[in-house]
């Protein structure tokens, strides 16, 4: 497990009064999905945790792959659905966060099939201005927008950057359609408005984001390659259908959202590519559908096609197979716990720097229970908390200076950019030099120290 997950393992196995509480003080973004989370754990009973973690992604994503095959199928045929599907299982974002116990996975397969319930709603409000069965026809109609509404708002309160997603919907929509097209995401956005509002007073947990070039870059960058795809269908058809409707509706869903975040940053920066996940699914169908017409241009086209398709996939395997070890991520919570159990003595001091370290020794439980966290004052579950709350710095300085021993459990960069007093504290007499540093255990994303007076070691 990675932080992100520690904090899904840690925050859904809480009592359910405890998570209510939390989820007012922290990471309501993530409310609906911690609580879905809390029922899978409770049911599972002696299951695996790690395997009731990443299941429900798992399955999640092979949903939305089906999803994208659907759409492809819909509007371009079905060699463009089905190849749209496969390259959408082996984009390196989608492999990733298949196998990630976080909500991303879910609000990506919750925004494919609304999109698919969309391409349904337009069809039939369609046919019903075209055929005699004008009844049956606004039956169905009625209903696929009432599942395009309902497979939207779940998505939203799984994670509420999910409603961009209309913004690129509003691209596709035909104008005989936009007025229940209206009515279905103006109730999203009314009902998604209160969680809205409630994250709103957490915005301090974004406060790690910042513009990055190269994240920045590599964003614009699939977005240039699905508007070439999108370029090079225009005017053609494919799978013997228009190309028109699939590109205007797969571009609109890669670029819409991204540029939306993008365009954040000189105010306040929150991009993430997971945030905008499921824009993923729009370059699968543009490519799917680029596929589609390459296999069709006679033996020599189809043969190029397939050798560029299986290189192509032969590139990505080596970050496909990076993205399942630990390096794959930002840090290896899992290996910083067992540290975190292997150092020090029994009843030797634990110092996290910064606080939100502390979830690192959640990742196994009872990993630093022969050890006395001088900070704390009270636990992330009795303090409903992420992390835990702290003594007031002057006391952990106190508390430093009295202990002969201590282990610190921090990352690499020894939290040199935390401004919280109480953490300028803990850095201050760690550089005091006071201390041996007596063995040190260096992992991804994390380090453990262990510190002592000279003669302690």
């Amino acid at each position: 497990m990675w932080r992100d997950e520690v904090v899904t393992y840690d925050v859904s196995r809480r009592d359910l009064t405890v998570l209510w509480r939390t989820l007012g003080d922290a990471d309501a973004v993530h409310g609906l999905y911690y609580l879905v989370m809390h029922g899978l754990f409770r049911w599972s009973g002696d299951v695996d945790p790690l395997l009731v973690l990443r299941v429900p992604s798992v399955l999640a994503m092979g949903a939305a792959a089906a999803g994208v095959a659907l759409i492809g199928e819909r509007l371009a045929g079905p060699r463009a659905g089905t190849l749209a599907g496969l390259v959408f299982a082996v984009l390196p974002s989608v492999q990733r966060f298949a196998q990630e116990g976080r909500s991303y996975a879910m609000v990506c397969a919750l925004v494919v099939w609304a999109t698919y319930a969309l391409t349904s709603a337009v069809g039939s409000t369609r046919a019903a201005g075209l055929t005699s069965a004008v009844a049956a026809q606004e039956g169905r109609a009625r209903r696929a927008w009432w599942l395009y509404g309902a497979l939207l708002l779940v998505a939203c309160l799984l994670h509420e950057f999910a409603v961009l997603a209309l913004a690129a919907h509003a691209v596709w929509v035909p104008r005989a359609a936009r007025r229940r097209w209206a009515v279905a995401s103006g109730a999203v956005v009314v009902f998604v408005a209160p969680l809205a509002v409630v994250s709103e007073r957490q915005k301090a947990q974004v406060d790690w984001l910042y513009a990055n070039p190269w994240t920045y870059a590599g964003a614009v960058a699939v977005c240039l390659l699905g508007a070439g795809c999108a370029a090079s269908l225009r005017g053609r058809g494919v799978g013997g259908a228009p190309a028109g409707a699939l590109v205007r509706l797969a571009l609109p869903l890669l670029v819409v959202p991204t540029t939306l975040l993008l365009l954040c940053a000189p105010v306040k920066p929150l991009f993430v590519d997971r945030y905008v996940l499921y824009g993923v699914a729009g370059l699968a169908l543009l490519l799917g559908a680029v596929l589609d017409r390459a296999s069709r241009g006679g033996r020599g086209r189809a043969s190029v096609a397939v050798v560029a398709a299986g290189a192509a996939v032969a590139a990505l395997l080596p970050m496909t197979l990076h993205m399942r070890t630990p390096a794959g991520r930002l840090d290896d919570a899992t290996s910083a716990a067992h540290a975190i159990r292997a150092a020090g003595r029994e009843g030797d001091a634990v110092l996290y720097l910064p606080l939100r370290r502390r979830v690192w020794s959640l990742a196994v439980p009872g990993a630093a229970d022969h050890l006395r966290d001088i900070a704390l004052a009270r636990s992330p579950a009795a303090s409903a908390t992420l992390y835990g709350t702290e003594v007031p710095a002057g006391v952990i300085a106190r508390r430093m200076r009295a202990e002969p021993r201590i282990v610190l459990v921090t990352d690499p960069s020894g939290g040199r950019d935390e401004e919280d007093a109480r953490e300028k504290a803990k850095r201050a007499l760690v550089a005091e030099r006071r201390f041996e540093t007596c063995r040190t255990w260096r992992g991804r994303g994390a380090r453990v120290i262990v510190y002592a007076l000279p003669g302690h070691c």
